[in-house]
């Protein structure tokens, strides 16, 4: 299991998953910009995504869903906010309705992804931020922390393939 370290920060309104992998740098920035790559490891294999739109570049907006096991369908989007081609990006994430609208009712998250040298592979730091604590802990229960550890355990597999 590649990630090493999860950390929910209540004072900071953050949590960070740390990973690391074996391959470069280069290697795992290519996961995120194809989203036909991105589709295999975004979400855990119980709910795969499928990505509409995708437009890794500052101002940048990409659309997905993830698909339940039942057949049910969780619209998301990222708002990119800045690239630094391959080591970092910077997005917002939130849930949407099925034309990919903000949903307001659920939190949105201010996310920094960087990716840096580590071991002869790559270490990828992911931190999210929420607006509040109740947002942090709503994500918590809905089970980010599992999914996300999941989600980002495919990628092992990717990059061996």
């Amino acid at each position: 299991m590649p990630v090493t370290d999860i950390r929910k920060d209540t004072e900071n309104l953050s949590l960070t998953i740390t990973a690391d992998f074996a391959a470069p740098v280069e290697r795992v920035w290519q996961i995120y910009a194809d989203p036909r790559q991105l589709e295999k490891v975004w979400g855990p294999p119980e709910y795969p995504a499928t990505f509409v739109d995708h437009d890794l570049s500052p101002g940048g907006r990409i659309t997905y869903f993830m698909s339940g096991p039942e057949g049910e369908k969780y619209p998301g989007y990222w708002e990119v906010t800045a690239v630094d081609e391959p080591t970092s990006f910077s997005f917002s994430d939130g849930f949407a309705d099925a034309d990919f609208n903000p949903d307001p009712t659920l939190p949105v998250s201010v996310n920094v992804y960087t990716f840096t040298s580590h071991d002869g592979g790559t270490r990828a730091t992911y931190v999210s931020t929420y607006e509040s604590a109740e947002a942090l802990e709503k994500v918590v229960d809905m089970g980010i922390i599992e999914g996300s550890s999941s989600a980002i355990g495919q990628i092992d597999d990717l990059i061996a393939a």
